[in-house]
Parts: C-alpha cells; sequence; structure tokens
C-alpha cells in the first residue's frame, strides 16, 4: 500500500505533493506523511480544502495535524457505495438518485434537510445503511457549503482525480509480478507518477479556483500557531 497525497494550486493545476509506504488506514503514517509535506513547503499557516474518502485514521491526521485550518470533503462516490452496501439492488436506483438530487443542489442547508430525511426513511427498514448515511453527511456538503459549483464542484466533489491517478499507475506496473521491497516498490510507483504528471492537465473549473481559496479564507480562522503533533 502506498500513500499518495495529490494538491491542486489557485491556477487549478494538479501537483504529485509526497508518497509514502503506508496505509490511509494507519494514522501515524498519514501524519508523517503530512508533515513531510509541510516540512517541503506546503503552507500550514492557512486553510486547505482537503478531498478524502471515508479512512477514519485519514481524517484523524488531518485534524492533529491542520486543526481549524482544514476543511474536508467527503467524497461522495465513497458514500454513496458504502450506502448502498447496506440495501438490497432493487433500492439502488432509487437511492442514488435521492443522494445525486440533494447533492446537485446550490445550498447546503436544503441538501442537508434532504439527506437527513433520508437518512430516517433509511432507518426504519434498512438500519445500517440510514447510520452509514448519517456518517460524515455534513461533510459531504462542505464545497456545497462554500459556494462552489459547476466544474468546480464535479472535480471536487469526490476523489475522481487520485483515483485516476491510481489507475495510471496500476497501467504503469501491471508488469511486476513481485515487489522485493519497500524501497522497490516506491521507485516503481515515482516513475509512473512521474510519466502521469507530464500529461497532467489543469482540472475542471480551474477559473473558479480564486474563489473557492476566498471561501476558505471567510470560512476558517487561522490559528495562532499550528503545531505538528508526529509520533
Amino acid at each position: 500500500m502506498v500513500l499518495i497525497a495529490l494538491g491542486i494550486d489557485d491556477a487549478g493545476e494538479k501537483h504529485i505533493l509526497g508518497i509514502r509506504e503506508g496505509s490511509t488506514e494507519n494514522t501515524r503514517m498519514v501524519r508523517s506523511l503530512l508533515a513531510d509535506l509541510i516540512e517541503r513547503g506546503l503552507d500550514a499557516t492557512v486553510p486547505h480544502l482537503w478531498v478524502i474518502d471515508g479512512a477514519k485514521a485519514l481524517r484523524r491526521a488531518i485534524n492533529e495535524v491542520f486543526g481549524s485550518l482544514a476543511l474536508v470533503q467527503r467524497c461522495q462516490e465513497h458514500k454513496r457505495r458504502n450506502i448502498l452496501d447496506h440495501l438490497p439492488k432493487e433500492l439502488h436506483a432509487s437511492v442514488s438518485r435521492a443522494l445525486r438530487d440533494a447533492w446537485q443542489s446550490k445550498d447546503a442547508a436544503l441538501a442537508r434537510r434532504q439527506l437527513e430525511r433520508l437518512a430516517r426513511s433509511l432507518a426504519n427498514t434498512h438500519p445500517g445503511a440510514g447510520a452509514s448515511l448519517r456518517e460524515g453527511l455534513e461533510e459531504t456538503l462542505t464545497i456545497t457549503a462554500l459556494g462552489i459549483d459547476g466544474a468546480l464542484y464535479k472535480t471536487l466533489r469526490s476523489t475522481n482525480p487520485i483515483e485516476n491517478l491510481n489507475g495510471l499507475i496500476v497501467h504503469y506496473t501491471h508488469n511486476v509480478k513481485r515487489w522485493k521491497d519497500g524501497h522497490m516498490l516506491l521507485r516503481w510507483i515515482g516513475s509512473a507518477l512521474h510519466e502521469a504528471a507530464s500529461g497532467f492537465r489543469s482540472v475542471r473549473g480551474f477559473r473558479e479556483m480564486k474563489r473557492l481559496i476566498r471561501a476558505l479564507m471567510q470560512r476558517v480562522q487561522p490559528d495562532s500557531l499550528v503545531q505538528l503533533k508526529v509520533a
């Protein structure tokens, strides 16, 4: 397993920020990667938006390192799949549609009410699905609450940018049948990332990045001091 941090700058350009052998389920490993990003120049004194899946260790590490300077957008696609895992197939289409309708709303308060209504409905017959929806519900609406819509919303609503990158890595390394050790793994992944980065293009909605940055600055009050908590 390898941790990869992909960043988007204020011009909408993608950058590989760092890689580390480990898993998003290991808080210490994630903290170590985040600390390394800061040591190599990531500004920890300004707010950042983090788009992540549902890994609890990843969420915990972001909070421990960046505190109130971190706003988190939970991947809506990961959340949708997690909810559907608790439901029979005949409900997948209707529940997916209800989720999509809520998440496409430009009004965060309205979207929240729609999702809470759906969670109550699901809880009556499928409590696991209702609980899955309630868990992290607010963070599936972060970019909506920031006033982001259109093409940039589509870019940031899910972890698709990093998922696409993972697909390129799999393609690059598919002939490797056995990893000798972690050094070999990181060398190959590094080479794959270097090749992938040469083909990076601006993200969809890049012209709205400055609006996102203004919204982040307005929503987050920077701490007087950000301290790393790396074990």
